[in-house]
Formats: C-alpha cells, structure tokens, sequence
C-alpha cells in the first residue's frame, strides 16, 4: 500500500521509530554508558595493584596472570549465573561480570608498561631521594600510561560489546532492546539499537585516544624525528639510484 508506515512495513531503517522512541533508545544508551564506565574504571583501580603484585615476582605473576586469563573464558552467562547469589537481578552483577572480563587486558598492559620503564631511570630517581611510593606515582605510572591506556581503550571497547549481555538480568543498556527485538523480528529496533552501540564504541575509543595523546606529548614528540629521520633517509635513497 502506498505511503505505508516503515514501522507497519517493518523495515530495517525506520526514522519513524527513532522519533517515536527517542526517550526509550536514549534511556538505553545512557544506561549502557554508565555500565560501561563504571565497569572500565573499577577494572583499572582493581588491575594496577595486581599490576604490580605479579611484577614481585614469577610466583605472583603466574597466579594472577593464570587467574585473569582464566576469568576470561568463562562465558557470560556462566559468570553471570556464578554471581547472581551473591548480587541478585541487578546492576552491580553485570558490573562485576564486566570488571572481571576486562582483568585479562588491563592487568597485562599495566605490567607491560611497568616493566617497559628503564632500571637507569629509576636508580636515578632513587638517587635523588625518591620513595617506593614517589617512585611509583611520579615516575613508573606516568611513563606506563602509554600501555595502560591503550589497555584501557580495548578494554572499554570490549566492554561495551558485552554490556548487551546484561539483558539476560534486565541490565544490559541497548542490549535490552536488541534481545527482545531479535526474539520478536523487529527490524527497525534491531538495526537502531546496534548502531548506537557501534557509535558509542567508535566515539568511546576515539575519546580514549585523544586523551592518550594529550596525557602522552612525548610519544609524539619521539615519532616524529623518526620520521624525519625516515624522510631524510628516502630521499637520500632517490637521489643516490637517480645518481646510479
């Protein structure tokens, strides 16, 4: 029939749906950002003291590594099921199950960025007086945050593909639409929901990466002798064939 509702139709792209659900999807959305969040943000306050329990030694690092590897196969619903005595149909299960998933990328990118830090450097802050815990703070985790937030910026991207499987407990922000809309064949839900979480990934991973530049200015400042370098290099490389 001509001029046919999309929503009638059920049509993939349906801007009628956007409209006439806008309060519903930005509800989802604001709730899958805040589960996001949370979750990356008590993972990186979890990840840096395992961090820097496994850098003690083999014998802690094997065990911490060991269990946050472990953490990572067990699949969602698994976990979810494992926690749900202890925090019930909530928020905070989906939280936990997130937090834990994310151990496996940011336990290993904060010990690779601490490990990656020179001994010269911290024998010269020693020297000039500085503490385990100054030395900590003012020298090793600022020149590991290049690893750390590139931890951080998979880990929050991975964690927004999983926030959706909190609808399994009602708390899955735009997971909450696609589950039922895929039972139901609702085209336009389905389609709508999934690209907002492809944006919010997209949008979350390009934020993380302008804040790594910004807090980072020296791994820029090393790039680009480099390519200066490469640059001078290459045209020397011309210049001795068109010589040949």
């Amino acid at each position: 029939m001509a001029g046919q509702s999309c929503l009638v139709a059920n049509d993939w792209v349906c801007w009628e749906y956007v409209t006439s659900r806008s309060q519903e999807l930005t509800d989802a959305t604001l709730e899958h950002v805040w589960i996001t969040g949370v979750s990356v943000l008590i993972g990186i306050a979890v990840s840096v003291p395992l961090a820097l329990l496994a850098r003690r030694g083999r014998h802690w690092a094997a065990p911490v590594l060991g269990l946050t590897t472990l953490l990572y196969t067990v699949p969602s619903l698994a976990m979810f099921s494992l926690l749900l005595p202890v925090f019930g149909l909530s928020a905070a299960l989906v939280v936990t199950g997130l937090v834990l998933y994310s151990l496996t990328i940011l336990v290993r990118n904060v010990l690779a960025g601490l490990e990656a830090v020179p001994e010269d450097v911290r024998e010269a802050a020693r020297g000039m007086g500085y503490g385990p815990g100054r030395l900590l703070w003012q020298v090793e985790l600022p020149l590991a945050l290049p690893a750390l937030l590139a931890g951080v910026r998979i880990a929050t991207v991975s964690t927004v593909a999983l926030t959706t499987v909190g609808s399994i407990v009602g708390k899955g922000g735009l997971g909450n639409l696609i589950a039922p809309a895929v039972t139901s064949s609702f085209k336009a839900q389905v389609l709508t929901a999934s690209v907002l979480c492809v944006l919010l990934a997209l949008v979350a991973d390009l934020a993380l990466l302008g804040l790594q530049r910004l807090l980072t200015p020296w791994t820029r400042a090393t790039r680009a002798p480099r390519a200066k370098r490469a640059g001078r290099a290459g045209r020397a490389a011309d210049v001795n064939a068109g010589v040949l």
